[in-house]
């Protein structure tokens, strides 16, 4: 039996805030075991890379990443652990093309993690990717900002758009049960924000309770002392119902805020990518969400270049941001993914057309969220202060309509700012993404 108490175990996790919590998992298995975790990767005996593999961006930066480690491997790392999206898609091409990696781990084996190291240990490679077991707990070592944290509610997907290979990797919509998330959820500590996240966080709970089951969810969360407020990322259009939106507007601690990954604006382009929804159907949506919340932040991802996309349609889609005022969006350029249905239709569109499509629409977005940015020069804003930015030499922090990393952050002076506690800040300019101001209190010395 080997002493892994005696080894210090590194980690580095890619990709999206949904693995980001898979790691976090990963690691209090490492810390149960009584195992030090260190964050200096040259310290580290043992290497856990959790990977990514939604696009071919991210399964090169996931074997980048792996060779990279490997190439530069210090004299204290003994063994490479491979976990996540990219096994569980590509073992079959990655175990003889990666043989730096010691040990290769799928989506649900982390709870075979020891068992597979100790085999390794032998002097065997390891794959356990499907053959292992699913890792159980409600309990983390965080790696955010001690004040905000993600809940993963949910993992797979049954939308099945044409462009998507999550289905090929994470398998179909698996919610967890509420009990033992509200337990997660506790066991987390004092909370400033908790952000939840699966790649459908509104449709939660229809395999598991036969019936949407999150506002049911929310209400229980909200109660929680720990907890002093809740954001919601990825709610699907055709799942947000008069329930959802009332309880946004009427529950206190729900940011008014909410990610609405609509992926494109076109009729005839949402039905090539099995989109449930429409142009107008869309706008419809946005105008019931405003009607009943009017400060409602409205956050949006958008994908051009799809195939057969024409130059009207992405004028179009230019048109509709325009009329649907959208305060956050990201754009991105459609990423042609074997094994998905978009794959083989005709009418791929070039690289360069794409990428062009993507600045065209950025640029239109941009003077959208300018003047929404304009609109808060000279007033007070509430802001959580996410902690200090040591090259600008002042606090930064986020309003409600900017969750971490992708949006905007605010940058303002203060006598004093404590990371975690709100902050009333006077805004005096933008750039068009972000804000910069000073607590009311503020003397410039």
């Amino acid at each position: 039996m080997i002493d892994f108490t005696s080894k210090k175990f590194g980690l580095i996790s890619l990709g999206c805030d949904k693995n980001r919590v898979d790691s976090e998992k990963l690691l209090q298995l490492v810390r149960d075991r009584g195992c030090e975790i260190t964050d200096d990767e040259s310290l580290a005996n043992i290497l856990i890379i959790n990977t990514c593999a939604f696009l071919n961006e991210a399964r090169k930066e996931a074997i980048e990443t792996i060779v990279g480690c490997a190439a530069e491997r210090s004299e204290n790392l003994e063994k490479i652990v491979v976990t996540g999206c990219l096994p569980q898609k590509y073992i079959g091409e990655i175990f003889d093309g990666l043989p730096e990696v010691d040990v290769f781990l799928g989506i649900d084996d982390y709870a075979s993690l020891f068992d597979a190291l100790e085999k390794s240990y032998r002097g065997d490679r390891v794959n356990l990717v499907g053959k292992g077991e699913e890792l159980i707990t409600d309990r983390r070592v965080l790696t955010t900002p001690c004040h905000y944290a993600y809940l993963k509610i949910a993992d797979g997907c049954n939308n099945f758009c044409t462009y998507c290979l999550i289905p090929k990797i994470r398998g179909r919509y698996r919610s967890y049960e509420m009990e033992k998330l509200l337990k997660e959820a506790e066991n987390l500590g004092e909370v400033s924000e908790l952000i939840l996240v699966a790649q459908d966080v509104s449709r939660y709970g229809t395999d598991l309770y036969g019936k949407k089951f999150l506002v049911t969810f929310l209400k229980n969360l909200t109660t929680l002392v720990n907890i002093s407020s809740v954001r919601l990322l990825y709610c699907y259009p055709d799942m947000i119902d008069d329930e959802l939106i009332a309880e946004i507007r009427d529950n206190p601690k729900i940011v008014k805020y909410i990610d609405i990954p609509l992926q494109h604006s076109e009729d005839r382009v949402l039905k090539l990518m099995n989109r449930r929804g429409s142009r107008q159907s869309y706008l419809d949506l946005l105008k019931k969400l405003r009607e009943a919340v009017p400060e409602i932040a409205v956050r949006s991802t958008f994908i051009t270049g799809f195939p057969t996309e024409t130059e009207e349609e992405c004028d179009a889609m230019c048109d509709f941001l325009r009329e649907a005022r959208l305060t956050n969006c990201g754009f991105f350029a459609y990423s042609r993914e074997p094994d998905t249905p978009a794959y083989k239709l005709a009418g791929q569109v070039p690289y360069g057309v794409k990428r062009r499509r993507v600045r065209k629409l950025y640029a239109v977005q941009r003077q959208i969220s300018k003047q929404f940015l304009d609109g808060f020069i000279g007033r007070s804003v509430r802001v959580l202060c996410d902690g200090i930015d040591y090259e600008r030499n002042c606090f930064v922090g986020r309003a409600y309509f900017s969750a971490p990393d992708i949006d905007g952050k605010v940058y303002f002076n203060a006598n004093e700012a404590v990371q975690g506690e709100w902050y009333d800040v006077i805004i005096t300019s933008d750039d068009g993404y972000d804000m910069f101001g000073a607590t009311g209190d503020f003397e410039d010395e």
